[in-house]
């Protein structure tokens, strides 16, 4: 009986890992942290490959992969890093996998977001947290919208940079800073979600993160290619939207932009 089970498995088939599984490598902005645990679990048990994320600021991840890091996939917070990459020769055309969204967020519940939004920090005595705008693209519309506001002056003398916008919100969720102006992925995490109360800035008030990837042009030479197609196929596709939409991303088509 257990000789027939067995060969009834064979012939039903198993679940289990393609014969030629990779690893993809993969340099991801700091804002999808979270996102990214979810596709790697998804994507892995669809396809068998295996996800290696490195996450910190995509200014640096350019540097990086022009100096020759080794990454097959370039996930960036914003769509110059990968043209410029790519205009260099190092990575194919980029795509746009979804629209970022900034936020104020503490956790002081007398600031009272809510009625006084984006004014709370002018209001506030502590410290205001945003990732460094010199190559952080969240620092950058961070930046953006105190100006827009008028806030940037006022402000000046209170700012602390992150060096990406996880170190921003991290500032600002372990207390060193009282408030901060951080991606709404992020606010949508676990540690921060029921932790304080955030503010969604109007878009209008900074230009659009069209946050872009690319492959690179390593990756063919590592032998990864195929493997790193997929994947960018498989994050365009409806499992990988539903994804990032949970995470606060718009889509693409949301937007009036595509692949």
């Amino acid at each position: 009986m257990r000789i027939r089970a067995a060969i009834l498995i064979v012939l039903l088939g198993v679940p289990r890992a393609p014969a030629h599984a990779e690893e993809i490598f993969i340099a991801a902005a700091s804002n999808l942290t979270f996102a990214m645990a979810d596709i790697r679990a998804e994507f892995e048990a669809a396809t068998g490959h295996t996800l290696r994320v490195s996450f910190g600021s995509s200014g640096n991840f350019f540097s990086q992969i022009r100096n020759g890091a080794p990454f097959d996939v370039f996930l960036s917070a914003d769509d110059e890093y990968p043209r410029q990459l790519a205009d260099a020769g190092l990575a194919e055309t980029p795509f746009v996998y979804g629209f970022g969204r900034i936020v104020v967020w503490t956790s002081n519940r007398d600031l009272a977001l809510e009625r006084r939004g984006i004014n709370a920090l002018g209001e506030g005595r502590g410290r205001v947290a945003i990732a460094n705008p010199r190559h952080a693209p969240y620092g950058r519309a961070a930046a953006e919208a105190l100006a827009y506001f008028g806030l940037a002056d006022d402000l000046d003398s209170r700012l602390v940079f992150g060096e990406n916008v996880s170190q921003a919100a991290q500032f600002v969720q372990s207390g060193a800073a009282e408030t901060g102006v951080i991606a709404l992925s992020l606010a949508l995490s676990p540690p921060m979600r029921n932790a304080g109360a955030y503010w969604v800035v109007p878009t209008d008030a900074y230009s659009p993160i069209a946050q872009s990837g690319a492959i690179l042009g390593r990756a063919g030479r590592s032998g990864h290619l195929p493997a790193a197609r997929q994947f960018v196929d498989w994050l365009l596709g409806e499992p990988g939207r539903v994804i990032l939409g949970r995470w606060g991303l718009g889509l693409p088509s949301d937007e009036g932009d595509s692949r």
